[in-house]
């Protein structure tokens, strides 16, 4: 709406810059011979490894005293969201471990931030944003496009639907799905994967989020009967797999809520 830059980056071996606050040990690697008169050596070790339970906390952490040293503030309502504003200028940072979207009105405020970043950890600019977590974006004069196309032919073919009919609704309205089912389904693993991806395809597809409510209620033990409603919401997709959300640039400022009458 105001036109913003929108920039990606990736951090190089982002949890390799993490600082320990605690003592953490390790067992030798292999092929490490260790020093003669230690019964059982270990390694002491002074920075963050990959495998550490805590090692994205630390990352983050000092990621965020990074930003902070730069006079960005943290939001308290996101912690993963970073701002800094001046009269005229405009620069956030969202922040998903080790990949950043950088966005403001100020490119080269944009650009400042990217070298303070680089010398600091060693980043990888992606250019503006295309991709993200399985979304895609496509962006025009008149707005921004967020699909997920891939994402949702990927679960389509794990599924082994991509030759199977087309449906025009997410789910059949006449059934009800019920936990006393009969028969059930021989893979509840597979089933519980398949919606949670579908939960996930919900932040570009609210067409599918009350059919995906219901069956997401089956989780722990579903039926041959819950994993046909399953199957009729990815068919459901294959119709249309590139269905995508937009927002205008044209649009204005105002806050809509919606609810229902009782």
């Amino acid at each position: 709406m105001r036109n913003w830059h929108v920039h990606q980056l990736d951090v190089n071996n982002a949890f390799l810059h993490g600082d320990l606050q605690e003592e953490v040990y390790m067992t030798l690697p292999k092929g490490c011979t260790p020093p003669t008169g230690f019964k059982h050596p270990v390694c002491k070790l002074k920075k963050s490894l990959y495998g550490l339970k805590l090692a994205s906390r630390q990352w983050f952490s000092k990621l965020t005293d990074k930003l902070l040293h730069l006079k960005f503030i943290q939001s308290k309502t996101g912690h993963s969201l970073f701002y800094k504003a001046t009269e005229s200028t405009y620069t956030c940072i969202l922040i998903y471990v080790d990949d950043l979207l950088l966005g403001g009105n100020d490119l080269q405020e944009i650009q400042l931030l990217k070298q303070e970043l680089h010398t600091a950890f060693s980043i990888k600019y992606l250019g503006s944003l295309r991709f993200f977590l399985g979304i895609e974006v496509a962006r025009n004069n008149k707005g921004i496009h967020l699909s997920q196309r891939k994402y949702t032919l990927e679960i389509i073919e794990e599924s082994q639907l991509l030759d199977s009919k087309k449906v025009s609704t997410p789910m059949d309205y006449k059934t009800h799905l019920s936990s006393e089912c009969e028969t059930p389904y021989p893979d509840p693993e597979f089933y519980r994967t398949l919606v949670g991806k579908l939960i996930y395809l919900t932040t570009t597809r609210p067409d599918i989020s009350y059919a995906t409510q219901q069956v997401s209620h089956f989780m722990s033990n579903p039926s041959i009967q819950h994993f046909k409603a399953v199957q009729r919401i990815l068919r459901y997709l294959k119709s249309a797999p590139a269905t995508s959300l937009f927002f205008p640039a044209s649009a204005e400022f105002h806050l809509k809520a919606y609810t229902d009458s009782d």
